[in-house]
């Protein structure tokens, strides 16, 4: 970070100190919240582009966007507004770096840590699918990861409900980066999840394999080669890597949506299913689609701003031509087999069909020989880890009632048996998610989250309510462990935050996944001090739901009181007097004998110096004087 020569404040609360990034939209500073006294990140939208209504109504609905996010694995919005025409967004400052540094210079990541990596992407991006939105602009440098490894998702700035049927995008062009397109995005058509799925894809292969599958002189190129060019098999430039993952990269990679993993969440299984060292689902079949033009290496494209790009539409005109001989003559030979094969449907009608039958969960004899009593021979036999007994099948390829043609070779894959080893069960209550699934997945445990709408009070939205199995407990590696957890939309009690300072009463509502509204009210109190939270709206105690903005009733001080007579008063009844108000009897001394003109007076007060009737602040001294 760079600090800035021009420490601007704005709206008068935040104020400007270190530059941090500078986005294709905004830049990204580093700033201090004046009135709560905290570090915030501050994206300030372009002064050329705050006065195009197109790209303020983006920067508008970013805020909103990322506002209704309330999620571990999302950075925070706090706050959005606009100060002498600059438009300007607060969110969480996460202490840490980026993905996209962490990558520079083509550097590679281990396996596991990028699979650990994508899968807390990939649980990020399921809740805000769930949610409606799409994020469109997956990419390393929206990905941060603090200093204890949590990654953490930003930059909504793309994303919109897909209900929305307004498109900000400039007609004839699409929003995003081109290094990290899905092809349906590159082509201008509608996205869905699936297309984050993909972009996801792009960041993990460019995690293992040191660089994205596709590269080229303009961001046009490369919107291309997603559309139309074959995947390079992340193996071909780091061999290291586990065929599993390349197999769930190449199926997140897949051209046609539909044959992707269908949402986030199948991708995080996967990557966790990887991460355990089980089987996982893209390795059991025919799972990415690979186009027909082959890609060579070319200079790859500076930067990851987000840009807009053409849509690509149509046979391409303005990409040279690359292998057309060898082009033409594949495309002769596929004429000719075609050709081939038509006339001997025509000529031959021999040809049969069968329904796959299901053989899971039989032994590989029995397996073989239903296959084989139905037409079909056993080819690839695959041998995996798994709880089942020795020799029963897990799977087949093709899946059970899918017609196929006699004589079509299956692919089994067959248990090798149990290889599972005890393990106790950690205590995860009371833990964040995030930290009780990475404390799981260290035990060789496998989470899984179950919802509730009811919890105990006092519940934190973003905790583990209870477990199955409880500590303690002795389980296999590979066992499932179930964590109750309050279901998102679930209200819960507001919390006490009483008598704290703002900063701790905003680290209490970041636990619980509430946000600070950006204004606050101030009120006298006589029992907290000045500039102490004094109450909440709503009140502590009050149902409330994760990402509900909470405003804060700040202590001004002491209230003031009205000040009693105690002229003619002893000391004990002005003590008595003073302490119903507020006030502490201060100073006693002697009254002057003009004060005192009849006996009567005598072991009486005289004077006061506070006078009876006026206002005084709570907790305020009265000296008085007593005749003789």
């Amino acid at each position: 970070m760079e600090p800035v020569s021009d420490p601007r404040i704005y709206s008068s609360r935040y104020q400007v100190t270190h530059l941090i990034a500078r986005g294709g939209m905004a830049m990204v500073y580093r700033a201090q919240d004046l009135l709560l006294n905290r570090a915030v990140a501050l994206k300030i939208l372009y002064p050329e582009l705050s006065a195009d209504a197109a790209f303020v109504e983006r920067f508008r609905r970013e805020a909103q966007a990322a506002a209704n996010l309330s999620h571990p694995n999302i950075v925070p919005v706090f706050d959005w507004g606009e100060d002498d025409g600059t438009y300007f967004i607060v969110m969480e400052l996460i202490e840490g770096t980026s993905l996209a540094e962490v990558l520079r210079d083509s550097r590679r990541l281990t396996p596991s840590r990028a699979a650990n990596i994508a899968a807390q992407v990939a649980y990020a991006l399921s809740y805000a699918h769930r949610a409606g939105m799409v994020h469109r602009d997956v990419k390393p440098g929206n990905i941060l990861i603090t200093a204890d490894a949590q990654v953490k998702v930003t930059d909504f700035g793309i994303a919109q409900a897909v209900a929305v049927e307004d498109h900000l995008a400039e007609a004839g062009s699409v929003m995003g980066t081109a290094t990290y397109f899905s092809p349906e995005q590159a082509e201008g058509a509608a996205v869905d999840g699936r297309s984050d799925v993909y972009s996801l894809g792009v960041v993990l292969y460019e995690m293992v394999a040191g660089r994205p599958p596709f590269v080229g002189d303009s961001p046009v190129d490369v919107s291309a080669q997603h559309v139309r060019g074959a995947v390079p098999p992340p193996r071909e430039f780091a061999e290291s890597i586990p065929a599993d993952l390349e197999a769930i990269i190449m199926q997140a990679l897949a051209k046609n949506p539909a044959r992707r993993y269908q949402s986030a969440d199948e991708l995080r299984a996967d990557l966790m299913r990887f991460s355990e060292g089980q089987p996982v689902r893209a390795a059991l079949g025919d799972a990415a689609y690979f186009g027909a033009d082959a890609t060579r290496s070319v200079q790859t494209v500076t930067g990851e701003r987000t840009q807009a790009v053409p849509m690509m539409s149509g046979p391409r005109t303005d990409v040279r031509r690359r292998g057309s001989r060898s082009g033409l003559v594949a495309t002769i030979v596929v004429v000719l087999l075609a050709a081939a094969g038509l006339g001997y449907f025509l000529l031959s009608n021999k040809t049969t069909t069968t329904t796959m039958p299901n053989v899971v969960g039989k032994d590989v004899a029995t397996a073989t020989a239903t296959l084989q009593s139905s037409g079909l021979s056993v080819g690839t036999t695959k041998q995996v880890q798994s709880k089942k007994p020795i020799g029963t099948v897990l799977s087949t390829s093709p899946a059970a009632g899918v017609v196929i043609t006699k004589g079509q070779s299956v692919t089994i894959t067959v248990s090798l048996g149990v290889t599972t080893s005890p393990v106790t069960v950690p205590d995860v209550t009371g833990q964040p998610i995030a930290t009780a699934e990475t404390t799981l997945v260290n035990a060789h445990l496998i989470p899984k989250l179950q919802t509730t709408q009811t919890a105990p009070a006092g519940t934190n939205p973003n905790t583990v309510i209870s477990q199955t199995p409880q500590q303690g407990t002795t389980a296999q590696t590979g066992d499932t462990v179930t964590l109750i957890v309050l279901a998102p939309g679930s209200t819960f009690a507001m919390p006490n935050l009483r008598g704290m300072t703002t900063v701790n009463a905003g680290i209490i509502l970041g636990q619980n996944q509430l946000t600070i509204a950006p204004t606050s009210v101030e009120k006298c109190s006589n029992t907290v001090s000045s500039g102490l939270v004094l109450a909440t709206v709503p009140a502590a105690g009050s149902q409330v739901k994760a990402g509900q903005a909470i405003e804060f009733v700040i202590s001004s001080g002491f209230c003031q009181v009205v000040v009693p007579n105690v002229i003619g008063d002893n000391e004990t009844q002005a003590q008595t007097a003073l302490q119903a108000q507020g006030l502490v009897l201060g100073q006693v001394t002697q009254a002057l004998p003009t004060d005192c003109l009849t006996p009567e007076q005598s072991g009486l007060i005289a004077t006061q110096s506070l006078s009876p009737g006026s206002s005084a602040l709570y907790n305020s001294s009265v000296d008085v004087t007593i005749c003789p």
